[in-house]
């Protein structure tokens, strides 16, 4: 397959080629911190604005052709962010551009800002489609540079959810909090381990993180001390953004779970080691391990990464297998919602 083409240049070196083109959420700089945020993709060191992309009337699919949801209809987010938890753009409805610009291969025949068989495929950054390459003007509103932009949480955070996704990640916490002879529970190896973080404390990557103050453990036959944390660590892992979600009480099918998942994020799940160690029993974390979440500002699609996939590892020491798994590999991971 020849190599895919665009009218934008991008650096060899970038995160965000054609064949990863993440959606996000932003605000030009030159606006007041009070002015609506809006959503994008990015691309190279540009950001496609596509409340400006649906202001032009590019958007001519049966979803979006007339749609509002990319206009401010609240005081916080505008609905166009939470179709990206809420799944309103996803891989089923592909018929409008900027839910698959990513998608290939590349057809020029299919280069369309449009709908050309149900499919759009690379529609506004094609090398041969107009519409942008050819209009400065309407270049200029909808391809704002990276640089004059900031970047803000990509989707409303409902929920969040964190999971021990790795037996080696798994070991190491476990080492930690119960020493060595016995790291990781038993369960570990039949169901899934997590608990419920703190959605309202996840901020976007480059925020201060203020160090906790809490209680820590006990030395010997001294009282418990209390003061900033002494053993303040990350976690680097990987976060699924899910939706739209399912009615209390039914279930998701296992063979359904990727239909849910929007794209991923990287997540540093900061962690006071000394004030989780001391409180964590019996009913799990709380403060040590709700002060602060960071996540990166772009949502990378399940497509983009699609190349990358290999089988899962096998967790050694399970009486039970599941067939068929398929991984990105991380420490561990978190599942926002």
């Amino acid at each position: 397959m020849a190599p895919l083409r665009s009218f934008v240049d991008v650096l060899p070196d970038s995160h965000f080629p054609l064949e990863n083109l993440p959606y996000g959420v932003f605000r030009p700089l030159d606006e007041s911190p009070a002015a609506p945020p809006r959503p994008g993709v990015a691309i190279g060191d540009y950001v496609l604005d596509l409340s400006a992309v649906a202001a032009a009337g590019l958007f001519d699919g049966p979803l979006l052709n007339g749609s509002q949801c990319f206009f401010q209809v609240s005081s916080y987010y505008p609905t166009s962010f939470r179709w990206m938890a809420g799944w309103g753009l996803s891989q089923h409805v592909p018929g409008d551009g900027a839910a698959c610009v990513e998608r290939g291969p590349f057809d020029p025949a299919e280069a369309v800002v449009g709908e050309k068989n149900g499919v759009i495929r690379l529609s506004f950054f094609a090398a041969d489609e107009p519409v942008l390459r050819d209009n400065a003007d309407l270049r200029k509103k909808c391809l704002l540079p990276m640089s004059k932009v900031q970047v803000l949480l990509p989707t409303v955070i409902g929920d969040y959810t964190d999971f021990f996704s790795s037996m080696h990640h798994a070991r190491n916490c476990g080492t930690i909090f119960r020493g060595p002879e016995n790291p990781i529970p038993p369960n570990w190896f039949h169901i899934p381990i997590a608990y419920h973080g703190r959605a309202s404390s996840v901020v976007i990557s480059g925020t201060d993180i203020t160090r906790p103050r809490g209680q820590g453990p006990p030395a010997g036959n001294s009282p418990p001390y209390f003061g900033p944390s002494r053993k303040l660590d990350f976690e680097l892992e990987m976060a699924a953004i899910i939706g739209p979600g399912n009615a209390l009480g039914q279930p998701v099918d296992v063979n359904e779970a990727a239909d849910h998942i929007f794209g991923l994020v990287l997540m540093n799940d900061w962690s006071a080691r000394d004030i989780q160690a001391w409180e964590y029993v019996p009913l799990g974390p709380f403060l040590g391990k709700s002060f602060g979440t960071s996540i990166s500002p772009w949502i990378v699609t399940l497509d983009a990464l699609e190349p990358f996939v290999c089988d899962a590892s096998k967790q050694v020491g399970s009486s039970s297998t599941i067939s068929g798994f398929r991984y990105l590999g991380t420490s561990s991971a978190a599942i926002f919602s």
